[in-house]
């Protein structure tokens, strides 16, 4: 059997919304949430990789322009 929101339920039968409409909504709602919080969970790995790929870009170009300063110097 399908997880439902019971307080969404309630409501919706409270409204006039005949049961089995009431019930696949709420069981729909159930569906949605479940979906938001994996993608919440994706955008946080994804945060997290992005971090470090900064912390990578930010090190390359720093000694890049050492690389590049060391030189001028030495031809200069």
């Amino acid at each position: 059997m399908t997880t439902m929101v019971v307080e969404v339920y309630d409501a919706l039968v409270a409204a006039g919304t005949p049961d089995d409409k009431a019930r696949k909504a709420a069981e729909t709602i159930v569906q949605i949430d479940t979906r938001v919080t994996d993608i919440g969970g994706r955008m946080d790995r994804l945060n997290g990789r992005m971090d470090t790929m900064i912390w990578m870009i930010g090190a390359n170009i720093t000694l890049t322009i050492l690389v590049l300063g060391k030189l001028l110097i030495t031809f200069h």
